[in-house]
C-alpha cells in the first residue's frame, strides 16, 4: 500500500493560521520542526507525546467534505500537517509507514473537534467522524516534500530501519 505527499502545512502556535511550506523536516520523538506540536505547544500538547507529533488527511477527503457541508473548506483548513492521496490513512493505525525517508507509526485515527469548529466556522464535527484522517508519531526522522512516497512497512523493515520491537513498540489507541 503506497501514497504520495501531496501538501505540508504548518503553524507555530496553537489557533494560529495555518501555512503551506514547500518543503520540511520530520523530526524523531517531536513532529514536524517548528510545528506548534514539535515546539511543545498546540492546543492538544497535554496529550500523550506519541499521540500528537503529526497529523496526516486525505486530499480527496477533505475535497468530499467541502462539497458536502459547503464550506471553504482546503487541506490547510483542517489543521493536518501532511496531506496525502492514495493512501489509506486509518490502515496505518498500529503500523508502521514511511513518509519520504521518515520511520513512523500511526497511533489513532484523528477525529474533528468543536475547536476546529470555531476555528473554521464550518460544521465539521459530524462530517469528518471518520475521515479526520490520522495521528503518528516519528520514530525516525529525515527532509520530506510534496511528491514523497507515503509506504507501509511490514515490521521486519520497520525494525531493519531502527524501529522498535517487542515490549518497546508503540500501542496505538483505537477511537
Amino acid at each position: 500500500m503506497s501514497g504520495t505527499l501531496l501538501e505540508i502545512w504548518s503553524t507555530p502556535a496553537a489557533a494560529q493560521p495555518m501555512r503551506r511550506l514547500p518543503a520540511g523536516v520530520l523530526v524523531a520523538g517531536a513532529g514536524l520542526e517548528g510545528d506548534r506540536y514539535a515546539r511543545g505547544g498546540g492546543t492538544w500538547a497535554r496529550y500523550p507525546d506519541l499521540e500528537k507529533q503529526l497529523t496526516l488527511i486525505d486530499a480527496d477527503e477533505v475535497a468530499a467534505l467541502a462539497a458536502e457541508t459547503g464550506a471553504a473548506l482546503g487541506p490547510g483548513d483542517t489543521r493536518r500537517n501532511l496531506v496525502t492521496r492514495g493512501i489509506d490513512l486509518p490502515g496505518l493505525v498500529g503500523r508502521w509507514f514511511t513518509v519520504g525517508g521518515a520511520l513512523l507509526f500511526g497511533m489513532k485515527r484523528c477525529p474533528p473537534c468543536t475547536h476546529l469548529e470555531r476555528l473554521t466556522g464550518a460544521k465539521l464535527v459530524k462530517a469528518m467522524a471518520y475521515r479526520g484522517g490520522v495521528n503518528a508519531a516519528v520514530f525516525a526522522g529525515a527532509p520530506i516534500a510534496p511528491g514523497d512516497p507515503v509506504r507501509l512497512l511490514d515490521d521486519d523493515e520497520a525494525v531493519r530501519r531502527g524501529a522498535p520491537s517487542g515490549a518497546d513498540r508503540p500501542v496505538p489507541r483505537r477511537v
